[in-house]
Protein backbone atom coordinates (compact mmCIF):
# COMPACT_ATOMS: atom_id res chain seq x y z
CA UNK A 1 0.00 0.00 0.00
CA UNK A 2 2.41 2.57 0.93
CA UNK A 3 4.43 1.68 -2.54
CA UNK A 4 0.83 2.42 -4.21
CA UNK A 5 0.77 5.65 -2.49
CA UNK A 6 4.52 6.76 -3.51
CA UNK A 7 3.73 5.79 -7.11
CA UNK A 8 0.33 7.96 -7.10
CA UNK A 9 2.02 10.68 -5.18
CA UNK A 10 4.79 10.88 -7.71
CA UNK A 11 2.37 10.68 -10.82
CA UNK A 12 0.14 13.72 -9.64
CA UNK A 13 2.94 16.10 -8.07
CA UNK A 14 3.24 19.24 -9.62
CA UNK A 15 5.68 22.05 -8.87
CA UNK A 16 4.64 25.48 -7.30
CA UNK A 17 7.19 27.73 -7.84
CA UNK A 18 6.63 31.54 -6.55
CA UNK A 19 6.46 33.80 -10.06
CA UNK A 20 8.97 36.25 -9.95
CA UNK A 21 7.44 39.60 -11.43
CA UNK A 22 6.02 39.52 -15.23
CA UNK A 23 8.58 40.50 -17.78
CA UNK A 24 7.92 40.26 -21.75
CA UNK A 25 11.67 40.15 -22.21
CA UNK A 26 13.61 37.70 -24.17
CA UNK A 27 13.17 34.37 -21.82
CA UNK A 28 16.03 33.19 -20.34
CA UNK A 29 19.20 30.48 -21.79
CA UNK A 30 18.03 27.49 -19.37
CA UNK A 31 19.32 24.35 -20.09
CA UNK A 32 16.76 21.43 -19.60
CA UNK A 33 16.87 19.03 -16.42
CA UNK A 34 15.36 15.75 -16.89
CA UNK A 35 11.99 16.55 -18.11
CA UNK A 36 11.60 20.25 -16.96
CA UNK A 37 12.77 22.99 -18.57
CA UNK A 38 12.54 26.42 -15.76
CA UNK A 39 11.17 30.16 -17.33
CA UNK A 40 12.93 33.35 -16.04
CA UNK A 41 10.38 33.70 -13.81
CA UNK A 42 10.84 30.37 -12.15
CA UNK A 43 8.08 28.19 -13.66
CA UNK A 44 8.98 24.68 -14.26
CA UNK A 45 7.66 23.31 -18.01
CA UNK A 46 7.35 19.93 -17.83
CA UNK A 47 8.14 18.78 -21.89
CA UNK A 48 8.35 15.95 -24.30
CA UNK A 49 10.59 14.83 -26.62
CA UNK A 50 10.25 12.14 -28.85
CA UNK A 51 11.40 10.77 -31.50
CA UNK A 52 14.97 11.03 -33.73
CA UNK A 53 16.83 14.05 -32.83
CA UNK A 54 18.09 14.74 -36.11
CA UNK A 55 13.68 14.59 -37.19
CA UNK A 56 12.22 17.75 -38.82
CA UNK A 57 10.94 19.58 -36.01
CA UNK A 58 7.39 19.65 -35.21
CA UNK A 59 6.17 21.89 -31.60
CA UNK A 60 2.71 21.15 -30.54
CA UNK A 61 0.60 23.17 -28.39
CA UNK A 62 -2.27 22.04 -26.13
CA UNK A 63 -5.82 23.62 -25.30
CA UNK A 64 -7.44 24.21 -22.23
CA UNK A 65 -7.69 22.92 -19.53
CA UNK A 66 -5.47 19.85 -20.75
CA UNK A 67 -2.24 18.59 -21.23
CA UNK A 68 0.89 17.58 -23.89
CA UNK A 69 -1.14 14.18 -23.08
CA UNK A 70 -3.63 15.16 -25.49
CA UNK A 71 -1.55 15.25 -28.43
CA UNK A 72 -0.28 11.60 -28.03
CA UNK A 73 -2.03 10.07 -31.15
CA UNK A 74 -0.61 13.08 -33.75
CA UNK A 75 3.24 12.66 -31.40
CA UNK A 76 3.38 9.27 -32.03
CA UNK A 77 2.53 8.76 -35.68
CA UNK A 78 4.74 11.51 -36.32
CA UNK A 79 7.28 10.10 -34.48
CA UNK A 80 7.19 6.85 -36.20
CA UNK A 81 7.28 8.66 -39.30
CA UNK A 82 10.67 10.05 -38.42
CA UNK A 83 9.93 13.38 -37.36
CA UNK A 84 10.68 15.00 -33.76
CA UNK A 85 8.01 16.17 -31.65
CA UNK A 86 8.07 18.03 -28.36
CA UNK A 87 4.82 19.56 -26.53
CA UNK A 88 5.38 20.85 -22.99
CA UNK A 89 2.13 21.70 -20.33
CA UNK A 90 0.99 25.15 -20.19
CA UNK A 91 1.71 27.09 -17.00
CA UNK A 92 -0.40 25.77 -14.84
CA UNK A 93 -1.65 22.95 -16.65
CA UNK A 94 -0.75 19.08 -16.11
CA UNK A 95 2.49 18.65 -14.70
CA UNK A 96 3.78 22.07 -14.94
CA UNK A 97 4.17 24.97 -11.89
CA UNK A 98 0.81 26.43 -10.84
CA UNK A 99 2.02 29.97 -10.80
CA UNK A 100 -0.66 32.39 -9.30
CA UNK A 101 0.10 34.94 -11.61
CA UNK A 102 0.82 34.84 -15.46
CA UNK A 103 -1.73 33.11 -16.93
CA UNK A 104 -2.19 35.19 -19.56
CA UNK A 105 -1.04 34.76 -23.43
CA UNK A 106 1.88 36.58 -23.20
CA UNK A 107 3.36 34.00 -20.65
CA UNK A 108 2.34 31.00 -22.59
CA UNK A 109 3.73 32.45 -25.81
CA UNK A 110 7.33 33.67 -23.88
CA UNK A 111 7.03 29.88 -22.18
CA UNK A 112 6.57 28.69 -26.12
CA UNK A 113 9.87 30.18 -26.70
CA UNK A 114 12.15 29.29 -23.78
CA UNK A 115 10.79 25.85 -24.89
CA UNK A 116 12.06 26.10 -28.03
CA UNK A 117 15.37 28.07 -27.77
CA UNK A 118 16.46 26.15 -24.69
CA UNK A 119 15.83 22.92 -26.98
CA UNK A 120 17.53 24.59 -29.21
CA UNK A 121 15.00 23.98 -32.23
CA UNK A 122 14.96 25.52 -35.85
CA UNK A 123 13.42 25.18 -39.06
CA UNK A 124 10.16 24.40 -37.02
CA UNK A 125 6.64 23.44 -37.65
CA UNK A 126 3.97 24.73 -34.95
CA UNK A 127 1.00 23.29 -34.12
CA UNK A 128 -1.37 24.55 -32.15
CA UNK A 129 -4.84 23.17 -30.81
CA UNK A 130 -7.82 25.50 -29.72
CA UNK A 131 -6.21 27.46 -27.27
CA UNK A 132 -2.92 26.32 -28.20
CA UNK A 133 -3.15 27.88 -31.50
CA UNK A 134 -3.86 31.27 -29.98
CA UNK A 135 -0.18 30.90 -27.98
CA UNK A 136 1.08 30.03 -31.74
CA UNK A 137 -0.46 32.84 -32.73
CA UNK A 138 1.13 34.95 -29.59
CA UNK A 139 4.87 33.57 -30.00
CA UNK A 140 4.43 34.50 -33.75
CA UNK A 141 3.15 38.14 -32.48
CA UNK A 142 6.22 38.25 -30.18
CA UNK A 143 8.86 36.95 -31.15
CA UNK A 144 8.57 35.89 -35.14
CA UNK A 145 8.96 33.42 -37.49
CA UNK A 146 12.89 33.42 -37.65
CA UNK A 147 12.71 29.88 -35.94
CA UNK A 148 9.57 28.66 -37.78
CA UNK A 149 9.19 27.28 -41.10
CA UNK A 150 5.48 26.31 -41.09
CA UNK A 151 2.14 26.38 -39.07
CA UNK A 152 -0.82 24.40 -38.24
CA UNK A 153 -3.94 25.56 -36.84
CA UNK A 154 -6.53 22.95 -35.18
CA UNK A 155 -9.60 23.81 -33.61
CA UNK A 156 -7.96 27.47 -32.64
CA UNK A 157 -9.73 30.12 -31.04
CA UNK A 158 -7.54 32.85 -33.24
CA UNK A 159 -8.50 35.28 -33.93
CA UNK A 160 -10.30 36.47 -30.93
CA UNK A 161 -13.36 34.46 -29.46
CA UNK A 162 -16.08 36.85 -27.35
CA UNK A 163 -18.35 39.23 -28.70
CA UNK A 164 -17.42 42.79 -28.98
CA UNK A 165 -17.97 45.97 -30.47
CA UNK A 166 -15.72 45.60 -32.94
CA UNK A 167 -16.65 41.10 -33.25
CA UNK A 168 -20.34 41.31 -32.98
CA UNK A 169 -20.97 37.67 -34.23
CA UNK A 170 -18.50 36.47 -31.17
CA UNK A 171 -19.74 34.40 -28.52
CA UNK A 172 -21.53 36.75 -25.54
CA UNK A 173 -19.41 37.03 -22.30
CA UNK A 174 -21.95 35.31 -20.64
CA UNK A 175 -20.85 32.21 -22.07
CA UNK A 176 -17.77 32.25 -20.43
CA UNK A 177 -18.91 33.84 -17.15
CA UNK A 178 -20.82 30.49 -17.25
CA UNK A 179 -17.90 28.70 -17.49
CA UNK A 180 -15.96 30.38 -14.72
CA UNK A 181 -19.25 29.83 -12.33
CA UNK A 182 -19.03 26.27 -13.03
CA UNK A 183 -15.86 26.22 -12.49
CA UNK A 184 -16.01 27.24 -9.24
CA UNK A 185 -18.78 25.44 -7.87
CA UNK A 186 -17.44 22.26 -9.44
CA UNK A 187 -14.81 22.12 -11.94
CA UNK A 188 -14.61 18.50 -11.98
CA UNK A 189 -18.34 17.95 -12.71
CA UNK A 190 -17.71 20.73 -15.70
CA UNK A 191 -14.85 18.87 -17.49
CA UNK A 192 -16.84 15.83 -17.18
CA UNK A 193 -20.02 17.63 -18.63
CA UNK A 194 -17.59 19.00 -21.18
CA UNK A 195 -16.21 15.73 -22.30
CA UNK A 196 -19.36 13.96 -22.41
CA UNK A 197 -20.75 16.93 -24.31
CA UNK A 198 -20.36 19.25 -26.83
CA UNK A 199 -16.33 18.61 -26.98
CA UNK A 200 -16.06 15.38 -28.70
CA UNK A 201 -19.57 15.78 -30.09
CA UNK A 202 -21.09 13.11 -27.85
CA UNK A 203 -24.32 15.30 -27.37
CA UNK A 204 -25.33 15.02 -30.92
CA UNK A 205 -28.13 12.76 -31.71
CA UNK A 206 -26.64 9.17 -32.55
CA UNK A 207 -23.14 9.72 -31.65
CA UNK A 208 -21.23 6.80 -29.39
CA UNK A 209 -19.77 8.19 -26.46
CA UNK A 210 -16.14 6.94 -25.47
CA UNK A 211 -15.68 7.27 -21.61
CA UNK A 212 -11.65 6.55 -22.30
CA UNK A 213 -11.98 9.96 -24.11
CA UNK A 214 -14.02 11.33 -21.22
CA UNK A 215 -11.99 9.87 -18.56
CA UNK A 216 -8.72 11.16 -20.26
CA UNK A 217 -10.44 14.78 -21.12
CA UNK A 218 -11.05 14.66 -17.19
CA UNK A 219 -7.89 13.58 -15.74
CA UNK A 220 -5.67 16.25 -17.81
CA UNK A 221 -7.91 19.22 -16.49
CA UNK A 222 -8.23 17.97 -12.63
CA UNK A 223 -4.21 17.49 -12.96
CA UNK A 224 -4.09 21.55 -13.54
CA UNK A 225 -4.16 24.02 -11.14
CA UNK A 226 -7.36 25.34 -9.98
CA UNK A 227 -6.67 28.83 -10.57
CA UNK A 228 -4.69 28.50 -13.55
CA UNK A 229 -7.49 26.96 -15.84
CA UNK A 230 -9.81 29.22 -14.17
CA UNK A 231 -7.67 32.62 -15.32
CA UNK A 232 -7.02 30.54 -18.58
CA UNK A 233 -10.87 31.33 -19.41
CA UNK A 234 -10.00 34.64 -19.99
CA UNK A 235 -6.96 33.81 -21.60
CA UNK A 236 -8.60 31.95 -24.50
CA UNK A 237 -11.91 33.60 -25.05
CA UNK A 238 -10.98 37.71 -24.54
CA UNK A 239 -7.46 37.66 -26.26
CA UNK A 240 -7.17 39.60 -29.27
CA UNK A 241 -4.83 37.77 -31.91
CA UNK A 242 -6.30 39.23 -35.64
CA UNK A 243 -2.51 41.57 -35.19
CA UNK A 244 -0.53 38.99 -34.45
CA UNK A 245 -2.43 36.71 -37.21
CA UNK A 246 -0.75 39.66 -39.62
CA UNK A 247 2.22 38.74 -39.05
CA UNK A 248 2.11 35.51 -39.88
CA UNK A 249 4.58 35.29 -43.41
CA UNK A 250 5.12 31.24 -43.51
CA UNK A 251 2.65 28.66 -44.91
CA UNK A 252 -0.01 28.20 -43.00
CA UNK A 253 -2.51 25.17 -42.89
CA UNK A 254 -6.15 25.61 -40.72
CA UNK A 255 -8.45 22.83 -39.96
CA UNK A 256 -11.86 22.59 -38.32
CA UNK A 257 -14.82 20.80 -37.65
CA UNK A 258 -17.57 22.57 -39.00
CA UNK A 259 -19.62 21.03 -36.01
CA UNK A 260 -17.50 23.02 -33.39
CA UNK A 261 -19.57 23.89 -30.75
CA UNK A 262 -16.83 24.77 -28.32
CA UNK A 263 -14.96 27.06 -30.84
CA UNK A 264 -17.33 28.21 -33.98
CA UNK A 265 -15.60 27.48 -37.30
CA UNK A 266 -17.14 31.06 -39.09
CA UNK A 267 -15.71 33.43 -36.60
CA UNK A 268 -12.57 31.68 -35.78
CA UNK A 269 -11.13 29.23 -38.66
CA UNK A 270 -12.76 31.00 -41.56
CA UNK A 271 -12.14 34.63 -40.30
CA UNK A 272 -8.01 33.68 -39.23
CA UNK A 273 -8.19 32.29 -43.33
CA UNK A 274 -8.86 35.39 -44.61
CA UNK A 275 -6.41 37.11 -42.41
CA UNK A 276 -3.51 34.64 -42.96
CA UNK A 277 -2.53 35.58 -46.61
CA UNK A 278 -2.02 32.27 -48.55
CA UNK A 279 -3.10 30.61 -45.44
CA UNK A 280 -5.22 27.24 -46.89
CA UNK A 281 -8.58 26.01 -44.81
CA UNK A 282 -9.65 22.57 -44.67
CA UNK A 283 -12.88 22.30 -43.35
CA UNK A 284 -14.17 18.27 -41.78
CA UNK A 285 -17.48 18.05 -42.64
CA UNK A 286 -19.37 17.28 -39.43
CA UNK A 287 -16.31 17.57 -36.83
CA UNK A 288 -16.69 18.47 -33.49
CA UNK A 289 -13.94 20.23 -31.73
CA UNK A 290 -11.94 17.43 -30.30
CA UNK A 291 -10.95 16.61 -33.87
CA UNK A 292 -7.51 15.61 -32.68
CA UNK A 293 -9.25 12.37 -31.00
CA UNK A 294 -12.59 12.14 -33.10
CA UNK A 295 -10.52 12.68 -36.71
CA UNK A 296 -7.20 11.57 -35.35
CA UNK A 297 -6.31 8.88 -38.52
CA UNK A 298 -7.68 12.26 -41.03
CA UNK A 299 -6.18 14.69 -39.21
CA UNK A 300 -2.26 12.77 -38.66
CA UNK A 301 -2.47 12.06 -42.75
CA UNK A 302 -3.38 15.68 -43.48
CA UNK A 303 -0.62 17.49 -40.83
CA UNK A 304 2.21 14.45 -42.58
CA UNK A 305 0.96 16.14 -45.86
CA UNK A 306 1.85 19.59 -44.99
CA UNK A 307 4.83 18.61 -42.91
CA UNK A 308 6.10 17.00 -46.61
CA UNK A 309 5.29 19.58 -49.00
Amino acid sequence: MKRLTRLLAASLLTVSVPLAAASAAEPARTEPSGSYIKTSDGVQLYYKDWGPRDGQVVVFSHGWPLSSDSWESQMLFLADKGYRVVAHDRRGHGRSSQPWEGNDMDHYADDLATVIETLGLRDLTLVGFSTGGGEVARYIGRHGTSRVKKVALVGAVTPIMVKTADNPAGVPMEVFDGLRKASIENRSQLYLDIASGPFFGFNRPGAKASQGLIDSFWRQGMLGGHKNTFDSIKAFSETDFRSDLKKFNVPTLIVHGDDDQIVPIDITARAAHKLIKGSKLVVYEGGPHGITDTHKDRLNQDLLSFLRQ
